[in-house]
């Protein structure tokens, strides 16, 4: 017997990060990188019937690629959150997802790990405009810091140069 469901409108929420943005960031001096500007791109797609959602992502600076990921959200039903597993050029496998919810046109979310925790927020100015910001507090500490942070808009065209 097949097991089928049927994505609720709390997945389909995550098609708002579906397509291809580009953007400028403001990346903060941390152990792993100077301060400095970056570019930006995304590409998000659907996936497994609208159940998940994947986003490429790759940072530029100077010219060349500075990092890169692979984020896969989705949404809990048993918690009535949203969950950010993020694979990165890092390195650092996820011990668990970040977990959060959304708050009008914000998406909230958090997670923590050994070396500390971590807060992503998105707000959608509207649908072909969205910010985020990175923030990241070392274990034992209560000061936030910024990481990253950037203004992404929907690009005109639908072909991406992520693979």
């Amino acid at each position: 017997m097949a097991f089928q469901s049927t994505p609720s409108a709390a997945h389909f929420r995550l098609n708002a990060f579906a397509g291809v943005w580009e953007g400028d960031e403001r990346v903060a001096a941390s152990a792993w990188t100077s301060e400095g500007k970056a570019s930006a791109e995304f590409s998000g797609e659907a996936l497994l019937g609208g159940f998940f959602l994947e986003q490429r992502y790759r940072q530029t600076r100077d010219g060349a690629v500075s990092f890169e990921s692979r984020n896969i959200f989705g949404f809990d039903a048993s918690d009535q959150t949203y969950k950010l597993y993020q694979f990165d050029t890092a390195g650092f496998a996820p011990p668990v997802p970040a977990s959060g919810e959304w708050n009008g046109s914000e998406l909230v979310l958090m997670k923590t790990s050994p070396r500390g925790s971590q807060r992503t927020v998105f707000t959608f100015e509207n649908e072909d405009c969205y910010r985020m910001g990175v923030s990241f507090s070392p274990a034992g500490s209560d000061t936030w810091q910024e990481v990253v942070s950037g203004v992404y808009r929907r690009a005109s065209s639908t072909s991406s140069n992520l693979s």
